[in-house]
């Protein structure tokens, strides 16, 4: 891959994720050394600025992000102020909606209850700040521990987990997509929620 084809293609998987990306998960899924992602994510930097595009590109510690302009924020909130509220996928209502009513729940037991490996759904709902690890089981090899965080409750409109609806009797599969339709709910109802509950293309299942 020449120098201006891993350009291109960082600035595509940027664009894509739409937040930001660690520069070793670029390193290691280009094969490319991480101090050369950096020279690289630089000279981007400093084209798009020097072509006045409408995006920037912002370095944050050992991440790197693709944004707009700031000079376009006034107009970009003016085009965007009757958009769609983005929500969260669906495997990731299901996943949240698991530790909401199951917490401190492990990670084996959101496996076993969705049916898929799950890793990095719940890393994506860490990183929105919805849920968080809380402790370890005391248990062979000590598995993390997860709860849902004031975020989670502040983007549902709730102030408290007892006003989540009730939980469903069915077990498995089909209680958790009860669990994920109920999180869906609250989720529509609330008017103000964020760009935490963005798509995230990559996700399983």
């Amino acid at each position: 891959m020449t120098e201006n084809e891993l350009k291109h293609t960082i600035e595509a998987i940027l664009f894509a994720a739409g937040e930001p990306v660690p520069i070793g998960r670029l390193s290691l899924v280009l094969s490319v050394e991480e101090g050369e992602i950096q020279r690289i994510a630089e000279d981007l930097a400093a084209e798009l600025e020097h072509t006045e595009r409408g995006i920037r590109l912002l370095r944050m510690e050992d991440h790197i992000q693709l944004c707009s302009a700031p000079e376009y924020a006034s107009v970009i909130v003016k085009a965007l102020e009757q958009r769609r509220t983005p929500t969260l996928s669906s495997a990731a209502l299901e996943t949240l909606a698991i530790v909401a009513y199951y917490q401190p729940a492990t990670r084996a037991l959101i496996e076993k209850m969705r049916g898929v490996e799950s890793s990095y759904t719940v890393s994506h709902l860490q990183e929105r700040g919805l849920i968080a690890p809380c402790g370890r089981l005391d248990a062979p090899g000590r598995p993390t521990l997860f709860a849902t965080t004031d975020v989670f409750l502040r983007v549902m409109g709730i102030q408290n987990l007892q006003e989540l609806p009730p939980l469903p009797e069915e077990k498995g599969s089909e209680g958790a997509e009860k669990l994920r339709q109920s999180i869906a709910r609250l989720t529509a109802q609330d008017s103000e929620q964020t760009d935490l509950f963005a798509d995230s293309a990559g996700e399983e299942g």
